[in-house]
């Protein structure tokens, strides 16, 4: 039972991470339809950002002033990257056949992770502990201090998102641009600016994600995005692609299958299936779903927009 609550513990903070990253997948697909595989990279590049500022500033200030800026410097930068991608890459081909911005979108994935190798070089480096490290125990399972602040800048980041796109003006206009962008900008919206904000706020849900995996796994690298990237847009997909709620479902399902396919299955089987190959769970359930269920678990079957 121990070992069964530590996973789903386990789940719960890496499926918050996927759903961060699910939500920018998602938010974009819903507005263009298009799925912007260079999402992981943001993350990575978000990681990276506050790598370099905590080492600058981690000498100077107290532990958690130091994390708060690197957050906010590295939203602040992942956002203006994600904008300049859009701005450059995707909007001058937004009325192309589909495959073009996904092309473009997998070659924005390789550009960034080779700019990135050349700015912080290709070797892994460590990325500082700035939370107490002692464990908690919860009913003889463990969880530290910063998966505590990973649930926690979760939950208090998804209920933002779902206060600024039910109840705020902005949000008003990213529906309607979602539901049909045409007779959105008949009515006085202007949708470039709505795909630029939406481009804006997952970038910067991907960078909080980026900071969490590298706070959570100690660890940063160019190419570290890649698979949290891949695996969210599985999320994504599991949950219902254009859909918030599934998002996150789907992050969190993903998460936790994740964990307890490495842990508790992995012990049942005698380590034959343990954590050497959790990424397998997560491609098993993509498969199944887009066998089973397409749409996902709360997506719904729509015709495409004229």
């Amino acid at each position: 039972m121990d070992i069964f609550l530590q996973q789903i513990i386990n789940g719960l903070v890496l499926g918050s991470m996927y759903a961060l990253v699910a939500l920018g997948y998602t938010m974009v697909y819903g507005i263009i339809g298009l799925i912007n595989f260079a999402h992981g990279e943001v993350l990575m590049v978000g990681a990276l950002v506050s790598w370099t500022v905590i080492g600058i500033l981690q000498p100077l200030l107290p532990p958690w002033a130091v994390l708060i800026i690197a957050l906010l410097i590295a939203c602040a930068l992942a956002a203006a990257l994600n904008y300049s991608i859009e701005k450059v890459a995707y909007r001058p081909l937004r009325n192309s056949p589909r495959l073009a911005p996904l092309i473009t979108a997998i070659g924005m994935s390789i550009l960034l992770q080779t700019l990135a190798m050349i700015i912080w070089k290709p070797n892994y480096k460590s990325y500082p502990t700035l939370l107490p490290s002692t464990p908690i125990q919860i009913g003889g399972a463990s969880i530290t201090p910063t998966q505590i602040m990973i649930l926690v800048t979760t939950v208090v980041t998804l209920a933002a998102l779902m206060w600024l796109v039910h109840a705020t003006k902005l949000g008003r206009a990213m529906r309607a641009t979602a539901e049909n962008p045409r007779v959105a900008a008949l009515m006085g919206v202007q949708p470039d600016r709505v795909i630029s904000a939406t481009f804006i706020i997952g970038a910067v849900l991907a960078a909080i994600a980026g900071v969490m995996w590298a706070s959570n796994y100690g660890t940063v690298q160019h190419s570290m995005g890649f698979l949290p990237g891949l695996k969210a847009f599985t999320a994504a997909v599991f949950g219902g692609i254009g859909n918030l709620a599934g998002a996150v479902v789907g992050g969190i399902l993903l998460g936790l299958i994740e964990s307890i396919g490495a842990g508790y299955i992995g012990d049942l089987t005698g380590g034959v299936l343990g954590s050497h190959y959790t990424d397998i769970f997560a491609f098993i359930v993509l498969i199944a779903v887009l066998t089973l269920r397409p749409s996902g678990l709360l997506g719904e079957r729509v015709a495409d927009r004229a």
